[in-house]
């Protein structure tokens, strides 16, 4: 599961990166949440909880059935 992740996440990446900012995998534990960390710009923009849900967080869960959550560490 954790390269699928990884592989949405390179697709996510560019728009982020368009905006100065970037997503890190952080982990994907056995109970379906993955771990990311928002860096760049992203880390501290005051949207980053709606860049963090609305986008990633249902981008993968969409593809992935069985992530339950997308959290920021």
């Amino acid at each position: 599961m954790t390269e699928e992740v990884k592989a949405i996440l390179e697709n996510i990446r560019p728009a982020l990166q368009a905006d100065g900012g970037d997503v890190e995998l952080v982990e994907v534990t056995d109970d379906g949440v993955v771990k990311v960390r928002l860096v760049g710009a992203c880390g501290h923009c005051p949207m980053s909880t709606m860049t963090l849900k609305m986008g990633i967080e249902r981008t993968i869960k969409d593809k992935i059935p069985g992530i339950k959550e997308v959290v920021s560490v």
